[in-house]
């Protein structure tokens, strides 16, 4: 008798544990994902309450039978006379059509949501507003982020000013071992290869610092590899414009080459931009060794098989 009453309170003591741990976890902590600052990310979010919900119809009656189950059919339970016996018993229409017909409902909605979101959320498609898209270019390198604002003739490592409630139009692309460009709080993931240009385009819409990560491990300088978006209002964005077009430092080939070289925790920079190829020469550098690999390839069978006819002779 008392080792059961300890056997509760244990159980009890426990439970009570992983409430105030969960609790104190959600309120301590800060989860992007969740606390969303773009109309993508919203939209992501809403999707995920959503599949998480309609995932608990079928998860909580699971576990709530499972306890139930586990009590109602413990080992120290008592016979009782008023227990159904059913020895023949095969099969029951109602469960079955129960079991089957409810995940085959939910796998049909998610499909259906699936469908819908994976065109509404495309990150190619663009961002209904009545506001041109601030273009910015983005290059992955070894460990740092670099943007560009070609429009703008700024550049910026690391850091990424852009204008609330203003499209943004990202076109990306590495100059490093593949990379994937995210941040939180604004929306969608995408990856960053060489010699390939995708496309994403994002809105914030409130004002502040949001951090941006890459997620995809791509070297020992992959947790430094880390970059802040400042989005600002129309009139301070206006004025760091203005004051990055003075800036001393310039970013034109020569300066680019020296940011390939992998390193790690380089800071906040502003450049001028000189030289506003610099994104296209990052692409077409991996291309043009791609074109050029068969021609390489095709040369060195017919050094290999004048070899062999000067050895035949």
């Amino acid at each position: 008798m008392i080792m059961r009453v300890l056997r509760r309170i244990f159980a009890g003591l426990i439970l009570a544990a992983i409430v105030v741990g969960t609790v104190v976890l959600l309120k301590s902590g800060h989860y992007d994902v969740l606390q969303t600052n773009g109309v993508v990310a919203e939209r992501q979010r809403q999707l995920l309450i959503f599949t998480l919900l309609l995932s608990a119809v079928v998860v909580g009656p699971v576990f709530f039978m499972l306890g139930l189950f586990a009590w109602k059919y413990r080992a120290s339970r008592k016979p009782s006379k008023k227990a159904r016996y059913t020895p023949e018993w095969a099969s029951n229409r109602t469960l079955e059509t129960i079991w089957w017909g409810i995940p085959i409902a939910i796998i049909s909605v998610l499909a259906v949501v699936t469908w819908v979101t994976s065109h509404e959320l495309d990150p190619y498609k663009a961002i209904a507003s009545s506001r041109e898209p601030l273009e910015v270019q983005v290059v992955a390198l070894e460990w740092k982020w670099l943007f560009i604002y070609p429009d703008l003739g700024i550049a910026t490592l690391n850091q990424l000013p852009v204008e609330v409630n203003r499209p943004i139009l990202f076109s990306l692309t590495a100059d490093a071992p593949m990379s994937a460009f995210w941040i939180p709080t604004l929306g969608s993931q995408i990856y960053t290869m060489n010699g390939m240009s995708s496309q994403l385009n994002l809105m914030a819409t409130n004002t502040g610092d949001f951090m941006g990560y890459t997620t995809n491990i791509n070297g020992r300088g992959y947790a430094d590899m880390k970059f802040v978006t400042h989005s600002m209002t129309k009139e301070a964005f206006a004025a760091w414009v203005k004051q990055a077009k003075n800036t001393d430092a310039i970013m034109d080939e020569a300066a680019y080459l020296k940011l390939t070289t992998p390193t790690t925790n380089d800071g906040e920079k502003v450049y001028r931009l000189t030289d506003s190829n610099l994104y296209n020469t990052a692409v077409m550098k991996y291309m043009k060794a791609t074109e050029q690999k068969p021609q390489d390839d095709h040369t060195k069978t017919d050094v290999d098989h004048t070899m062999n006819t000067m050895e035949g002779m």
